[in-house]
């Protein structure tokens, strides 16, 4: 499983994804460009401490990003307001990768079509979306539920 964040806008989202991804052993993909500096040096000065513990690729674009992922067999899976499908209705697998796009205007229409599976929160009506961290981590939560991915979790 690996969570991909499609040139993302804010750096703290970004940063408390990448936390996300860290603490629970998922892989990371950022796909530039980015509204903000994305180098190790530049993530470190905003805070994010956490940035030796995740296991984090960077993309120059997203064609390059699906050559990646493609070479691999990774199944794209955008998370998106424009979706019919609930994320607790989708089957997750291991091969996932966990799309998210740009906090002030998701993904083009080309993106969209290279998704395997586009899937949405649902929400109450007339509210715009969720914060895009908090969208990860309930469906990231829900994959490892679903995958049985658990191995960080101490059986004491």
């Amino acid at each position: 499983m690996r969570i991909a964040l499609y040139e993302p806008d804010i750096p703290q989202n970004t940063g408390t994804i990448l936390r996300l991804a860290a603490c629970l052993g998922l892989d990371a993909d950022l796909i530039e460009p980015a509204g903000f500096p994305t180098t190790d040096r530049a993530f470190r000065r905003a805070g994010m401490d956490y940035l030796d513990h995740v296991r984090l690729t960077r993309h120059a674009s997203f064609d390059a990003f699906e050559a990646f992922r493609r070479a691999r067999g990774l199944r794209l899976v955008l998370l998106t307001t424009a979706a019919a499908t609930p994320y607790l209705e989708h089957r997750f697998s291991a091969d996932d990768v966990l799309l998210l796009g740009r906090e002030s205007g998701g993904v083009p229409e080309r993106v969209h079509a290279t998704a395997d599976a586009r899937l949405l929160i649902p929400m109450r009506p007339g509210l715009r979306s969720l914060n895009v961290a908090m969208a990860c981590a309930m469906t990231v939560g829900e994959a490892l539920r679903q995958t049985g991915d658990n191995h960080l979790v101490s059986r004491d």
